[in-house]
């Protein structure tokens, strides 16, 4: 070989690596009751970090789907062909649980769950879609079509089963007839977007209580799913209940295969291109004829299907938080392994002083969505964990989602030309940054939404202040932050609820922090981003912070 080919200074793959071996991640599946699943938790990180699990990564994401939507005759079929790495990644996810099987308690569906389940399912979610992000879309949807299928008894009795079961069938099949069923959603369209309450698709009520949709859908991802919630419009009492006349969004089940075995018109107009998320697809489905079963009261849709949108946020801020470990950990093996100007990256004072600080802004997302899934986990029987979750999971989506575009591309920035690369796994990882704020809700939407439980819900508002008032005197910076906010909040405004909800959700990961983090991250979060001491880059830490202790830190077992 020519000496010029001699491969020398470059970092060797990252495979084989317990994925669950992160610190914050741990203590917190401890501290928020879920201890028990440790074990469960480690065999999941060994199995997302192993080279054949990146493989199928890697495949699903060069084969992307496509969409058959006729067969060779000419009939629709309205199928999406997939890469078997896909099919491989989601039967793993649905059989660890972490899709609907969750509801279902130790004795199966409908019995009693184990306290810290909630907990258990959201470490192992994070954990897991650091292997890829892209299957994590129906995993999630199916996890939280659960609650509002509480509002509809005969068909949860129907559907139940099948969605929290751990079994994966690929394929359409009437639902009866398959072990384990996969869940969508289907609400945006093109005139309206996060404004349902402009959606134009009708429901027309048939004699057998069903209803017959017409209408576009604008984006439905996971089309192959066997059912899908979908919202439209109808008339309040058009079944005959007492109602008046009014137009109304409702709520619907609509399965792909109706129960006598025909196929529900569900005509896939494209899949979407999108930026990133490419291994899995978006769709346009056109309704003409589409059968649905109504799902909660007419008229009262989007209060039925909240209840999923809360669960699919808490999945965003889980997902974003797992994108920003995954980037922190390969920008410190690389540092590790690669020399420059005399030794290894990670030795230099300015490449540590950014690790620390990405490390720091990660264990701060880390915390926070372990916290709030604990919420999940107590808020069926305790008040004012349901009150917390209610306003922490709007702080945690807003902010958690917006922080991994950032994360994301300081630690693509660590590896340098080879972080543009597709090979280091960087660019894949930049692409999905911006998709959890945007999917359930946008920024905008969030801080409207924080705005409107500022009003109307004075016991979220309550729990709030307690959760951050745990840590009172611990730090006088903290103190000071929070006062600002109780000043803002006698009057919040529509113009500063973006201000209003980053510095709620940065003080309330300040009280976490303080509280339950080493002296080293905490100090230098409350230094940074509580008490502003932080320049605009990532890497502006405060002087005299704690960098060794902070590295310690790191997600690299």
């Amino acid at each position: 070989m020519a000496p010029t080919h001699v491969v020398t200074n470059q970092v060797p793959e990252l495979v084989d690596h317990d994925l669950a071996a992160d610190p914050p991640l741990l203590e917190a599946l401890e501290r928020e009751g879920a201890g028990w699943a440790l074990d469960e938790l480690h065999d999941t990180g060994r199995r997302a970090g192993s080279a054949q699990v990146r493989g199928w990564a890697d495949a699903a994401h060069r084969n992307e789907p496509r969409l058959r939507a006729f067969d060779r005759v000419g009939n629709r079929v309205d199928e999406v062909d997939y890469d078997p790495g896909y099919h491989a990644l989601l039967g793993e996810a649905v059989g660890r649980g972490f899709a609907g099987a969750v509801w279902a308690g130790p004795g199966g569906f409908g019995s009693d769950p184990r306290p810290g389940q909630h907990v258990a399912r959201a470490a192992g979610f994070l954990v897991w879609s650091q292997a890829e992000a892209g299957h994590g879309c129906p995993v999630s949807m199916s996890h939280a079509v659960l609650p509002a299928l509480a509002h509809a008894p005969e068909l949860l009795a129907r559907y139940g089963p099948g969605l929290v079961s751990t079994a994966y069938e690929p394929g359409l099949a009437e639902p009866t007839t398959k072990a384990g069923l996969l869940a969508g959603m289907g609400m945006t369209e093109k005139q309206g977007g996060s404004d349902v309450r402009a959606n134009s698709t009708t429901a027309t009520p048939n004699r057998d209580g069903s209803y017959t949709l017409t209408g576009h859908k604008w984006f439905t991802s996971a089309p192959m799913c066997d059912l899908f919630l979908v919202l439209a419009r109808t008339a309040v009492g058009a079944s005959g209940a007492p109602g008046g006349g009014d137009a109304g969004i409702t709520c619907f089940l609509v399965p792909r295969i109706l129960p006598d075995g025909a196929r529900n018109p569900f005509a896939i107009q494209r899949l979407k291109d999108k930026l990133g998320n490419r291994s899995n697809a978006s769709s346009e489905p056109e309704f003409d004829g589409t059968i649905g079963f109504r799902v909660g009261d007419e008229g009262r849709g989007v209060r039925t299907i909240i209840e999923m949108v809360a669960c699919t946020r808490l999945d965003n801020a889980l997902g974003s938080a797992a994108g920003m470990r995954d980037a922190v950990r390969r920008a410190a093996w690389h540092a590790t392994y690669r020399h420059a100007f005399g030794s290894a990256l990670i030795d230099k004072p300015l490449m540590r002083a950014v690790l620390a600080d990405l490390t720091v802004e990660s264990e701060a997302a880390v915390t926070l969505a372990l916290r709030l899934a604990g919420a999940q986990d107590r808020s069926a029987s305790d008040e004012h964990e349901a009150a917390f979750r209610r306003i922490g999971v709007t702080l945690g989506k807003y902010w958690i989602c917006k922080r991994q575009t950032a994360v994301v591309g300081e630690a693509l920035e660590c590896l340098g030309g080879n972080g543009f690369v597709e090979e280091s796994g960087m660019p894949r990882l930049f692409r999905e940054s911006p998709l959890n704020s945007i999917w359930e809700g946008s920024g905008n939407v969030n801080a409207l939404d924080l705005l409107r439980v500022l009003g109307r819900e004075p016991a979220a508002v309550e729990a709030y202040r307690a959760e951050v008032e745990a840590a009172s005197g611990a730090d006088h910076r903290l103190d000071a932050a929070w006062k600002t906010i109780l000043d803002e909040l006698r009057d919040p405004t529509e113009e500063r609820a973006r201000w209003l909800a980053e510095r709620m959700a940065v003080v309330l990961q300040g009280s976490l922090l303080v509280r339950h983090a080493p002296a080293a991250v905490a100090d230098a979060f409350v230094g940074s981003r509580v008490a502003g001491d932080h320049g605009q880059a990532l890497g502006t830490l405060p002087r005299g912070v704690d960098v060794d202790g902070i590295l310690e830190r790191l997600p690299l077992g």
